[in-house]
């Protein structure tokens, strides 16, 4: 198993919050290798932790959506640490929404008995930050009280707890819990029926839940090792729109978790947000920011200029093309299944939808071997001719001074992760203080 870092890094970056220092934690949530590189290169000069996290739904014993079991993650990210000289002792794995989740139109007893699987797969390969998830209906649930929710999490950890070597005191797993918690990757085509923020009562009553059913079931030291709860701050992302950051709405929750021991939030859908609200969250101790969809949103940004500055090159061939676009279009309009419950409209709004909504269904599919044959081509093409500085202007205006001055190339790869860590700067900026 790889040598990632140890549960007392993120341990010690929890207290350092709790002791008073607004610093954060940038959560890196994507599995898009041009994503991970951008990350370890984001913070290869620096003596910073490397949060990355991959869902119960890219990841789990059957391979999610992108073919990777856990340890085949772990090994991935191995491959990616070494071909890029970061060290991996700096990674702390996450894995988020650890739950019934992916088997949720199963019964509960078939669902739950998958997702304790999936937790200790998470758990053996060497995953320890684990957001237990058991807050979604399965089948022939009518409802979840927050004891039941904070039952069935119990049974999670028991299975996490089972799968660690207690004779490696500094490879524990850490906890996340929280039942008040966003829809992964952004609302749906049904679109704002108001966007929730939790309220101290509700955070309270889920805190109290789950520290009783721990105890209960013998799990005190768990307990004692769970670092955050999720909530909702009322951020979020749809198709087409962004819903900001409001501090007087969370000035509550603020003053209550500061009463908390040992605890912060953890915000999910973060995305899109400005540096200066992400700070103010932060502040607002919700230490752990999660970012994904937005930086993939960035890749897919890097690639379609890329693909518009292979149509304007004089130089390549119109037959050599790579079409990127139009292979895209093609592969997600035969495969619908990863955007049908978030795009509505007619098929002009849909085919808008499809290359341009904040959601980012299209990052389903770049791992279609169809669709990497694309991708390669297109890199391929720039690669081989140079990319004349006004082309960089017109499609990578925020690069050009960069490429200009001769402190990056203008070499495809390169403009894709510098367009990509523009979006990890706003975290930079939010999560380390002066």
């Amino acid at each position: 198993m790889p040598d990632f870092a140890r549960s007392a890094v993120l341990q010690r970056k929890i207290q350092e919050h709790k002791d008073g220092r607004a610093s954060g934690i940038c959560s890196v949530c994507s599995t898009n290798r041009s994503v991970l590189e951008a990350a370890m290169q984001w913070d290869r000069d620096s003596n910073q932790l490397l949060l990355i996290e991959s869902t119960c739904n890219q990841v789990n014993q059957n391979g999610g959506y992108t073919g990777l079991t856990p340890a085949a993650f772990t090994g991935y990210i191995q491959d990616i640490s070494d071909k890029n000289g970061f060290p991996t002792e700096r990674i702390f794995l996450g894995g988020d929404h650890l739950g019934p989740n992916p088997w949720k139109h199963e019964s509960s007893s078939s669902a739950m008995a998958k997702a304790e699987q999936l937790v200790r797969d998470y758990v053996a390969a060497g995953y320890r930050k684990i957001h237990l998830d058991a807050s979604m209906l399965c089948g022939g649930d009518t409802a979840l009280s927050n004891k039941e929710i904070a039952e069935r999490t119990v049974r999670l950890c028991k299975q996490a707890e089972s799968a660690i070597d207690f004779q490696k005191n500094d490879c524990l797993p850490l906890y996340v819990i929280g039942t008040d918690v966003p829809k992964p990757g952004g609302l749906s085509a049904q679109g704002n029926d108001g966007i929730h923020v939790s309220t101290v009562l509700d955070v309270k009553e889920t805190i109290d839940a789950f520290r009783a059913a721990f105890i209960k079931h013998g799990l005190e030291k768990a307990w004692n090792r769970t670092i955050a709860i999720v909530v909702s701050p009322g951020v979020e992302f749809g198709d087409r729109e962004v819903y900001w950051y409001e501090r007087e709405r969370n000035r509550d929750m603020k003053d209550f978790i500061e009463t908390v021991p040992g605890l912060v939030f953890e915000a999910h859908s973060t995305d899109y947000q400005p540096p200066i609200l992400l700070r103010q969250m932060v502040e607002d101790h919700f230490a752990i920011l999660k970012v994904g969809p937005a930086l993939t949103f960035a890749y897919r940004e890097a690639l379609f200029n890329l693909a518009a500055i292979e149509n304007e090159m004089p130089t390549i061939n119109h037959f050599a093309h790579s079409g990127l676009k139009e292979v895209l279009m093609k592969i997600m309009l035969a495969d619908p299944s990863h955007w049908r419950e978030h795009y509505c409209g007619s098929p002009e709004e849909i085919a808008f939808s499809l290359k341009y909504s904040f959601n980012d269904r299209i990052r389903y599919y770049w791992g279609d071997p169809v669709v990497r044959n694309a991708v390669e081509k297109l890199i391929n093409n720039l690669r081989n001719v140079p990319i004349p500085l006004a082309l960089i202007s017109q499609y990578f205006p925020a690069s050009f001074a960069l490429v200009r001055d001769q402190q990056i190339k203008p070499d495809p790869v390169t403009l894709i992760q510098a367009t990509i860590l523009r979006v990890l700067e706003d975290y930079r900026f939010a999560c380390e203080p002066d």
